[in-house]
């Protein structure tokens, strides 16, 4: 018997959710024409709003740099870290390894040294510095105006601190337009790193194809540039050291080689057992002068192969190239987008909202004992309308 019972409530529930998800259907149906006509509303903005936007470019590159991994061990813990899915970087006190090169990318000295880069409009082909591009001919969509107005207006408002005419630039201390476009140019040039198999991709995305191209070139140059000047470093202040010390034994052995020359201009012809001696030890020290020149010149040549050594080497996979579509409004889905939240928020005022409201204002009629059921009913017919 009590299964019998529970039977029965089970399909009185399921028979309750069925005629629940019918009548929200059938209550959308007939309220059909609302949902079209807000469903175009939103098809309208959302139009509205993609064609707003000013179109992006992006360039993408993608690097494969140089792991270092001679060791034995290095080189079996880096293939079971690959297994893992993560990447580990042996064979020396390197750094900077791949997983900080969007660290680097987005610094404050990175960014800025970027303020001077020459670029040039593919429309008209102006050139003009990356600065200038931005402050000039770089546009936001019309509604980014109306909010940042009133801002603007009490800027206005407020004290303004005058520019000095022979600032320079100062990555210690930046001016409030510096540090804007700094932030802007984070935005816009980003790397990342794949932890699997180390590749990095540098985006750069611009208001224009060729500004784009361009830029990213130069990112993937100064990065590049920056990492080899890090990496070999040490190197190089050991090739100066090697050549300040074949330069101080260079002069040594000439200065040695000018000495025995003019001892031996002097006394030609002279047996003495002194000047002999003289002669000899003259000689040793010439000798031990040029072998000690020899000796830094070796060592100037090794240190020069220890900096072509420690030279990273990058694989194009990916090199620069001017975008030719924009990357920047995606429009189809911002329209998709908009014409869907229309639906959704049609469908809950239609459901949810408009009873809710039709409750309210029959409970409050009721209370002053003004309206019947009838008039309930009109009510609901006059919001259904509406």
């Amino acid at each position: 018997m009590a299964e019998e019972n529970l039977k029965d409530i089970r399909d009185n529930n399921d028979d309750e959710g069925t005629i629940d998800l019918l009548e929200i259907a059938s209550n959308l149906w007939d309220h059909r024409r609302k949902l079209i006509k807000w469903s175009i509303c939103g098809a309208v903005i959302g139009l509205i709003v993609a064609f707003s936007i000013p179109r992006e470019y992006t360039t993408s590159v993608k690097l494969a740099p140089e792991v270092n991994d001679n060791k034995a061990t290095g080189g079996s813990m880096a293939a079971l870290a690959s297994m893992a899915g993560m990447a580990t970087f042996s064979g020396g006190a390197d750094a900077v390894y791949p997983m900080l090169y969007p660290d680097v990318v987005s610094s404050v000295p990175f960014i800025t040294s970027l303020f001077d880069v020459e670029v040039q409009t593919k429309e008209d082909g102006r050139k003009m510095t990356v600065q200038q591009f931005m402050e000039e001919e770089t546009s936001s969509p019309w509604w980014s105006v109306i909010i940042s107005a009133p801002f603007k207006l009490i800027g206005l408002l407020l004290p303004q601190e005058e520019e000095d005419p022979n600032h320079h630039l100062d990555n210690f201390q930046l001016t409030k337009s510096e540090n804007d476009l700094v932030k802007e140019l984070t935005d816009r040039i980003t790397a990342s790193v794949d932890a699997k198999t180390s590749v990095v991709t540098v985006d750069v995305s611009m208001q224009d194809p060729l500004v784009s191209g361009i830029l990213a070139d130069t990112v993937v140059n100064r990065l590049k540039e920056f990492v080899s000047n890090y990496r070999t470093n040490k190197a190089r202040n050991d090739l100066e050291y090697a050549e300040t010390l074949k330069d101080e034994a260079q002069a040594a052995y000439y200065k040695a080689q000018q000495h025995l020359a003019n001892y031996l201009d002097r006394n030609q012809g002279i047996v003495f057992r002194s000047a002999q001696v003289e002669r000899e030890r003259l000689e040793n020290e010439t000798a031990l002068a040029f072998n000690l020149y020899n000796s830094t010149c070796q060592q100037v040549q090794r240190a020069q192969a220890k900096v072509q050594e420690d030279m990273p080497v990058y694989a194009v996979i990916t090199p620069p190239t001017v975008p030719v579509k924009p990357s920047k409004p995606r429009k189809a889905l911002i329209l998709i987008g908009f014409t869907f939240l229309a639906f959704i928020s049609c469908a809950v005022w239609i459901q949810f909202l408009q009873p809710m409201i039709a409750e309210h204002k029959a409970s409050k009629a009721g209370r002053q004992g003004a309206l019947s059921a009838a008039d309930v009913k009109q009510i609901s017919a006059d919001d259904n309308k509406e």
